[in-house]
């Protein structure tokens, strides 16, 4: 057998690890959290870390649409803090106002995706710099309306019913956020908009001459991420109970932690969304384990650039064994 056989013969054994090693580091992380505390054996703790998880999670399952396109979303942190603000703002302490509430929030989530998307699609804008530009502008928007402090009341019953538990131990928002990634990652795989968008992501111009809607593709794919940005506000009002106005502040930096931990590259055309909920949970439970040991919250800083470096170098090393 010559030696190029053998190389063809590999190539599929690495493009598996490079695909689904995120599951393989989530066991292992998950294995050394048991070993440090049997609260880790707990169900209850467990679906614990998936309730906290949410917020992050809902938001990086938009990013992911993004990032398969090949581009980026740095506004989803401002995003969750305007959701959460808006949210609480038009709840105003009734329970009557929560439908209002749910669809004006998701309603301006997709507006400020659509702007993302509209400047990225058509006005040729580097969406690093825009989708910055964005997140700060709305930061400021946030300030201004508020004037720096919480707005709004969160509606009794809204808090209590996302943090009940079902049979005693599965929080709803744990529930609702699984659910959420079951249908994110069921359209992506099979509806013919994901499709696209692994086209649009591994060849722009092959997808462009190719006819393919290119310009619309990124335009819905960012109204996804402004979409699920917002639920993921949501989230966070549900797990707190409180309006704020830095809610989502620097959780931008976990999200894309996340979907680039689960295998989603910059360049496009790769990823899912089943390694971008593995890779969160990876990072919510090494901050859980930075807590058992009693660190600051600046450890887990640490801990997550270290993550992310050494995921970055693994998969990089890997990439370039499987092609």
């Amino acid at each position: 057998m010559s030696v190029a056989a053998v190389r063809n013969d590999r190539k599929p054994w690495f493009a598996s690890i490079s695909s689904y090693g995120i599951f393989l580091v989530l066991a292992a992380v998950y294995a050394i959290a048991i070993l440090s505390s049997h609260a880790f054996l707990n169900p209850t703790y467990i679906f614990n870390i998936v309730r906290q998880a949410a917020p992050v999670g809902i938001a990086a399952i938009g990013v992911t649409y993004v990032m398969i396109l090949g581009e980026v979303d740095l506004s989803v942190g401002a995003v969750i803090s305007a959701a959460v603000l808006v949210a609480a703002a038009l709840m105003n302490g009734d329970a009557s106002n929560i439908p209002l509430a749910i669809i004006g929030t998701c309603l301006m989530g997709v507006i400020v995706g659509g702007i993302n998307g509209f400047l990225v699609a058509y006005g040729r804008v580097s969406s690093f710099i825009l989708t910055l530009g964005t997140g700060l502008a709305l930061s400021g928007l946030i300030q201004v309306y508020s004037g720096g402090t919480a707005k709004g009341v969160v509606s009794p019953g809204f808090r209590e019913f996302f943090n009940f538990r079902v049979s005693g131990m599965v929080p709803v928002l744990a529930i609702v956020f699984l659910a959420l990634a079951v249908i994110g990652a069921l359209y992506l795989r099979r509806s013919q908009f994901g499709r696209r968008l692994y086209l649009c992501g591994s060849n722009r111009m092959s997808a462009t001459l190719s006819g393919l809607p290119v310009r619309r593709t990124i335009l819905v794919a960012y109204m996804f991420s402004g979409f699920f940005g917002a639920l993921a506000g949501l989230a966070l009002v549900a797990r707190s109970g409180v309006s704020s106005t830095l809610a989502g502040q620097g959780l931008e930096f976990q999200v894309l932690a996340a979907v680039v931990l689960g295998g989603t590259t910059f360049d496009g055309g790769r990823g899912n969304v089943g390694g971008t909920i593995a890779g969160c949970l990876v990072l919510l439970i090494a901050f859980n384990l930075v807590n058992v040991a009693g660190l600051s919250f600046y450890a887990q800083l640490i801990v997550m650039g270290v993550i992310i470096i050494a995921a970055s170098t693994i998969h990089g090393r890997v990439s370039a064994r499987s092609t």
